[in-house]
Parts: structure tokens; sequence; C-alpha cells
């Protein structure tokens, strides 16, 4: 039995485990992907007070550590439900069942997809939301970056500087991103950007290798070869195990 039971290991839920065990509570967060959450696929942090720049993992790894250093309860498992006993609750995951006088949900966000056919098979093979991840599989290779916001353009800088050509495609008639973003990528040779398009269909069987894009105001149509494709458009609430209880 635990006090307090944290579904998602992001910020916000390390931030409650630190204040949970602050006082002296006992403190299990659950976390299906990695602690740290969105904040460990940014390649540099520059906004955050108190510190000038940081990496993404970085900042993750102080969160981690500082909340294991209180004595909070870490376990990589993914939370399928939650049942109210009235007392108390029943949290169940794919490795077995806690109980706890308290459930906190901050399962935050998951990327948002671009909804067209064959997404979802492409994704780890062709299709990635991560540079920091994945961006050394594309070193020397020709990539697109989906999106105009600033996640899109770190992804962008960081790929720019391994990959032989950046292709940005953006929705919009203009980047949505920090102008300082958009600067240090306008001056880079290696970079491209196409605005108002979309993508309307992808290219490849089981590995991805281009993608079909239309441009919006004309219906016009292109074929774009690829090695590799980040998507960038956002993201989408992640709470279905609240689904019932909330």
């Amino acid at each position: 039995m635990f006090d307090i039971i944290i579904i998602g290991g992001g910020p916000a839920g390390l931030t409650a485990a630190l204040y949970g065990r602050r006082q002296n509570k006992s403190v299990l967060v659950l976390e299906k992907n990695s602690f740290g959450g969105q904040t460990v696929f940014s390649p540099k942090i520059e906004n955050y007070p108190g510190f000038v720049e940081m990496s993404g993992m970085e900042f993750s790894d102080k969160l981690v550590d500082q909340v294991l250093k209180q004595g909070a309860d870490l376990r990589m498992e993914t939370a399928v439900e939650i049942t109210d006993l009235g007392k108390t609750k029943k949290v169940t995951t794919d490795c077995g069942e806690y109980e706890s006088r308290a459930v906190i949900i901050a399962t935050g966000a998951k990327h948002r997809l671009l909804g067209l056919e064959g997404e979802e098979e492409l994704i780890g093979n062709g299709i990635s939301f991560c540079a920091v991840c994945d961006g050394a599989f594309y070193a020397g290779k020709d990539v697109a970056v989906i999106g105009g916001g600033n996640s899109a353009l770190q992804e962008a800088i960081l790929l720019s500087e391994s990959c032989h050509a950046v292709h940005i495609i953006q929705n919009l008639p203009t980047l949505t991103g920090e102008d300082k973003l958009a600067k240090i990528l306008e001056s880079k040779e290696n970079v491209d950007f196409t605005y108002n398009t979309v993508v309307t269909k992808l290219l490849g069987d089981g590995e991805l290798n281009g993608i079909i894009i239309t441009n919006t105001e004309t219906g016009e149509e292109d074929r774009v070869l690829l090695d590799g494709m980040f998507v960038a458009i956002g993201l989408v609430p992640d709470n279905d195990v609240a689904n019932g209880v909330v």
C-alpha cells in the first residue's frame, strides 16, 4: 500500500513525487516510456530559469536523481486501469497491481500523428519523433521534418549537423517557431523550406522511402524521396488510463 501512486514520470509527475516525499508520504511513480517525459527529446533547453543551456536529457536526469534521493519508488510499468475501491484506489499495470490512498494522473501528452495510411507501421522504420534518439541513423542521408514550431526547428537544427539534406515541410505560410531558431536554419546550405504544404501519402513497403506532398493552395502534388521523416506537429493528451474514473 502506497500513500500516493503517480501515473506518469514526466516533469509534472516527478515534481508531484518530490513534494509528496517532502510530506513524508510513500510515493510510487509509474512510467511507460522514459522518465523525464517529452523533455528527454529536446536537444537543447535555453529558456528554463536558472540554467543558461542544457539538453533535455540532462534536465530529465537531474529531475530523476532528485526524486530518487528523496526516496520515491520509480518503476517502468504501463498503467492500464484505475479502479476506485472507495477509500483506496487500485492501479493495474502490465506487471501487476498496486493500491494507494490517492492517485495522481500526470500522463501528459503523446506525439500527434499525421493520420495517414500505414503511418503506425512505419514508426521506427523511417518515421521518427526524436532526432536526439534516432538522428544518428540518418547521417549523410536525406530527411524531412514535418512542422514549423520550436520542436520541429530544434529537430531540424540537430539533423542538419549530420544529414545530407533536411527538408522542412510546413502547412502554414510561415514558420511558427522562434526567430532565433529559424535564422540558424536559414543559414544552412543543406536545409530547405516548403510552405503551405501537407504530407498526403507515405511511400515504401515496410520501410519509408518517400512521401507525396500537396500544396494546400494550388492542389499541386510532388514526390519527395527520403530516407527518414521526423514528425513534429504537436502533442495530444495521453490520458486513456483515466477513462471512467475522472
